[in-house]
């Protein structure tokens, strides 16, 4: 979860909402790394986690993921939720809970919904308070503005 907050926090310079996300390979290594790019990119597919599972996906050069782990400093929203099933991630590591528009177990729960070919395991809350605290900082400085 730390690489996953470094990558949040790198956000921060371009304006974007600090997400930041990293896919582990089978031996635990860091294979992807991402962070929110919206804003820099002008790309709204620009989430952490799916810039993290292209770069996994490319260094392994394979498109499924399924001996592989995702940690994401924020609960994944639908489009990053349904790229983690289609990429057949197993597990999902997050910190901060979304309950507005989290897609994990918050609003929907995507990643474990019976009717999808694939599930995935999903451990919650880890360093969460950390996680909230970057995202309700970077709010409360652009409430300011």
């Amino acid at each position: 979860m730390g690489a996953a907050l470094d990558e949040a926090r790198a956000a921060l310079a371009t304006g974007d909402v600090p997400v930041g996300a990293v896919v582990l390979g089978p031996e635990g290594t860091l294979v992807g790394r991402g962070r929110n790019v919206r804003e820099a990119d002008g790309d709204p597919t620009g989430h952490a986690e799916v810039r993290a599972l292209r770069e996994a996906a490319e260094r392994l050069g394979r498109w499924r993921l399924d001996d592989c782990t995702l940690v994401v400093t924020l609960e994944p929203c639908l489009m990053c939720a349904g790229a983690t099933v289609l990429a057949r991630v197993p597990r999902l590591v997050l910190g901060a809970w979304d309950p507005k528009a989290g897609a994990c177990g918050s609003q929907w729960d995507v990643v474990r919904d019976r009717r999808v070919n694939h599930r995935v395991e999903v451990l919650g809350g880890v360093r969460e308070e950390e996680c909230g605290a970057v995202l309700r900082e970077f709010f409360a400085d652009h409430r300011e503005a």
